[in-house]
């Protein structure tokens, strides 16, 4: 199993500016201290390369999901991405998702071209999430990273156990 030690994996990447829903910094918020006792990354900041991993994104109807590169989809675009400890959470579901589906325009008005979630849900669940949110018709796009390749390929997985 896996548990994650943040809420937000990641911020705005690509080419450029820091979105925030208010007026601080969602890098400034969720910045890790600069050494732990767990070796993780530091964090993924504005303008890192994102690594080439195939997630999947789930389809509506529950058709078969679909192989998507994170790294080819973004590739030449400004995207904010972020991720969840788990689809359908009380928190994720209340305060995160809903906090980047009200800031679509925001980030639309800052030249974001895309806002990705990911969790390690699987693609099914990933899919409802977006379409009972509203996160879907916001323009959200929900993938699935069910065995942690892109968490743990960004150094940010804290195995476990449990």
């Amino acid at each position: 199993m896996i548990s994650f030690r943040v809420i937000l994996l990641l911020s705005i990447l690509a080419l450029g500016a820091t979105f925030s829903p208010s007026s601080t910094s969602l890098a400034t918020v969720f910045q890790r201290p600069s050494t732990t006792a767990l070796n993780m990354a530091e964090e993924v900041k504005v303008g890192d390369k994102i690594p080439s991993v195939v997630l999947k994104e789930g389809q509506a109807d529950y058709g078969a999901p679909v192989d998507v590169n994170i790294a080819d989809l973004i590739a030449g675009k400004k995207v904010a991405i972020f991720a969840v400890p788990g689809a359908f959470t009380p928190g994720c579901s209340k305060s995160h998702l809903p906090s980047f589906i009200t800031a679509q325009d925001e980030l639309k008005a800052k030249g974001v071209e895309m806002t990705i979630c990911v969790a390690t849900n699987d693609a099914f669940v990933m899919e409802a999430w977006g379409r009972t949110s509203g996160g879907s018709d916001a323009g959200i796009i929900f993938l699935s990273d069910a065995n942690a390749e892109l968490s743990r390929a960004l150094g940010l997985a804290i195995e476990s156990d449990v």
